[in-house]
């Protein structure tokens, strides 16, 4: 990995995948594993396989901290980001038997769900480059509800922008807005005004 790639997996605090990893291990399991007592607690190992050629990696912290939570290990052959070839082995799961299938659907959404975006936006960054256009490939906020942190961070590791992670972030005026207000000069105005207010409490704070 390269630059914001490199980076891109230093960016989630500890905790924020920990709190993740919980709470998608609760909607699958919310209270008995009745399988988990057939399988039993014997330590076995789960190999994972790349099927797709040219898959870009993406979602390897997710992807380990659902297993962490359930006691098991993960060893990466590849790195996040790196591009795979099919069918090549990426990763090696250890842990007790029943442990792993209760992470492995939640571990797997995240990882599939995260290199298919980071996959598409390495394509359309070449796509641009070789078209000549020499601005910024960005996202939106068109995002899985509930989802936005791992598939912004997604874009991330494919080489794109995130462009805002929420209306926070930035002010973005559309149609709607203008529409809303009446004019662009009102909505301009009145979001300049805001903007002011915000400042000065945060300043004051």
């Amino acid at each position: 990995m390269s630059g914001l790639k490199a980076q891109a997996v230093h960016s989630i605090p500890p905790y924020t995948l920990t709190r993740l990893a919980r709470e998608w291990l609760a909607e699958d399991t919310p209270n008995f594993d009745l399988a988990g007592v057939c399988v039993g607690s014997e330590e076995v190992e789960a190999k994972l396989l790349c099927k797709t050629p040219h898959t870009v990696l993406a979602g390897s912290p997710f992807f380990t901290a659902v297993f962490t939570e359930v006691g098991c290990t993960v060893d990466w052959i590849y790195q996040e980001g790196a591009v795979i070839n099919a069918v090549t082995l990426t990763g090696v799961v250890r842990g007790p038997a029943r442990c792993l299938l209760l992470g492995e659907r939640p571990a797997l959404n995240c990882l599939s769900r995260a290199s298919g975006i980071a996959t598409r936006c390495s394509q359309l960054n070449l796509m641009a480059t070789s078209a000549g256009w020499h601005g910024e490939v960005a996202g939106t906020r068109k995002t899985t509800p509930g989802f936005r942190l791992v598939e912004k961070y997604a874009m991330l590791v494919g080489g794109t922008s995130m462009h805002r992670q929420d209306l926070s972030g930035m002010v973005m005026l559309k149609d709607n807005h203008i529409w809303a207000s009446g004019s662009i000069t009102e909505v301009g105005i009145c979001t300049r005004n805001s903007f002011t207010v915000v400042q000065n409490e945060q300043t004051e704070n």
